[in-house]
């Protein structure tokens, strides 16, 4: 049997994932990197017999962790630690913060998050690229698109291009740009390497900026880093985002998919998107996808994420056609 003590994370997590059900668990599979999914499935598969005792200290770890989540969003570091002490004594709230301050959004440039947009703009638009990228990337992405909008365009790409190959970030050159834009919050910066930006960042901008913007500053990308730009090209639009398509681009774009490569497709969707798209069809034609689903079996991940790839890259062009269109954060691409 098991005993709590000796468990490590991942095995902490599988206990979780069965004690939750079939339910529950499948939905945080569908969060989970194909890596994550495969590890965690091991250590699954591995469990011995999970004991009553087992079972309540990891949810009891869960619950504390999630508290703790809380406390920190609402208040801050010190404000869940106050808290975390006053409910499980000073060596465990320590424990718990230690563990989740690297993962949640303890992060800087709070004062700057909470900013207006507007304001914002004018706050930052004189600073070095590389300071805005910075700023931008510790923002919420529908506010980094307003922002990015808004920038002259000889500067939105050398902007968008900053945030996409950020990787790290030395706490020390954080708390220096939090001195000079604003004398706060440098004692929430984690005393450790700060995560932020990359290619999802700036993907998840991008999804939300004008067709305007994100078409000038693709193409400049283009011309400076060509595989900077086909990888973001390649994340922009994932396959769960067919549901925000209208009805008149999904009956498009099934005149275009192969039907093999929507069928595998289907094997790793939502039932959101497979209920949008079944919906488009004739009855007779989603009839046979649902036999060609259930005839298929089980298959890999990884051929299911590269069908739905293709079918993006099928929607990717009747977009660059002008032959459907994909809704943007500038609201502005309305036809009447």
């Amino acid at each position: 049997m098991l005993a709590s003590k000796a468990l490590g994370g991942r095995q902490k997590a599988a206990v979780l994932m069965v004690s939750l059900g079939t339910d529950l668990s499948s939905i945080i599979f569908k969060n989970l990197k194909e890596e994550e999914i495969e590890q965690l499935t091991l250590e699954i598969a591995n469990l011995r017999k999970i004991t009553p005792e087992v079972r309540d200290v990891v949810f009891e770890e869960f619950y504390q962790m999630c508290l703790a989540s809380e406390y920190l969003t609402q208040g801050g570091i010190e404000y869940a630690q106050e808290v975390l002490e006053r409910a499980l004594g000073n060596q465990r709230a320590m424990e718990i913060l230690h563990r989740i301050t690297a993962t949640l959004a303890v992060r800087p440039f709070d004062f700057v998050r909470k900013t207006d947009p507007a304001q914002l703009l004018n706050f930052i638009q004189g600073e070095h690229p590389q300071t805005i990228a910075l700023i931008m990337a510790y923002l919420d992405p529908e506010k980094s698109a307003i922002v990015l909008s808004a920038l002259p365009q000889e500067r939105q790409a050398d902007v968008a291009r900053r945030i996409a190959i950020m990787d790290r970030t030395s706490p020390e050159i954080i708390k220096e740009v939090e001195r000079v834009l604003e004398r706060k919050l440098s004692s929430l910066v984690p005393q450790e390497v700060a995560m932020a930006g990359g290619i999802h960042a700036v993907v998840q901008v991008l999804n939300r900026v004008d067709r305007t913007t994100e078409k000038t500053i693709m193409e400049t990308l283009e011309i400076q880093d060509p595989e900077l730009a086909e990888e973001i090209r390649r994340l922009m639009f994932v396959f769960e985002d067919l549901v925000q398509l209208d009805d008149r681009s999904i009956q498009r774009i099934l005149r275009e998919v192969d039907s093999h490569d929507l069928a595998l497709a289907f094997k790793g969707s939502s039932e959101e998107v497979t209920a949008k798209v079944l919906r488009n069809m004739s009855k007779r034609a989603a009839d046979m996808l649902r036999e060609d689903i259930d005839f298929m079996g089980p298959v890999r991940l990884r051929d299911v994420e590269e069908a739905q790839q293709r079918i993006v890259a099928v929607i990717r062009r009747l977009e660059e056609a002008g032959e459907i269109i994909i809704a943007r954060g500038g609201g502005d691409e309305i036809i009447v």
